[in-house]
């Protein structure tokens, strides 16, 4: 930490504490050249990743829209939205990437929800691939259908 007084890049913290119900912290600094005291603020960064949707318009992510569209899609079937959610969400968030696009975390949530449980995927692909017509939704079934077949020997 540079002395605000004399420049000299190195210092020693004497005390820290938590300010601001403890989304910052207050250190009383001690310059090891000119023995100046000064006090330091150090503020807790929030890493917010930023979704970059179809149109290109971007938003930060928000955990609440995609756990609307898992509840919808899981509606009286034993999964569990909220879980899937919470697992898309840590994925995005130790990736560490800072955009991230609306078409993965979709990917995503259709992955998770294709390993639980047919009909929550089918109906949430249903929307998040906008089926057009009975033939998109009848050639998605036949490929869930197909991918649970067991292979001949």
């Amino acid at each position: 930490m540079k002395c605000p007084i004399c420049g000299f890049f190195d210092s020693k913290v004497i005390d820290s504490r938590p300010v601001e119900e403890n989304n910052s912290i207050r250190r009383r600094r001690e310059c090891l050249q000119c023995q100046k005291r000064f006090t330091t603020y150090e503020v807790i960064e929030a890493f917010q990743p930023v979704i970059v949707k179809k149109d290109g318009s971007k938003e930060y992510f928000d955990k609440n829209k995609l756990l609307v569209g898992l509840l919808k899609a899981c509606q009286k079937r034993p999964v569990d939205a909220e879980a899937i959610a919470s697992e898309i969400e840590a994925e995005i968030m130790n990736s560490l990437k800072r955009e991230i696009t609306s078409r993965e975390i979709g990917e995503r949530a259709m992955a998770k929800l294709k390993e639980r449980d047919g009909v929550a995927y089918v109906r949430f692909a249903s929307v998040y691939r906008e089926f057009k017509d009975l033939e998109t939704f009848v050639e998605e079934l036949k490929g869930l259908t197909d991918a649970k077949k067991p292979e001949d020997a």
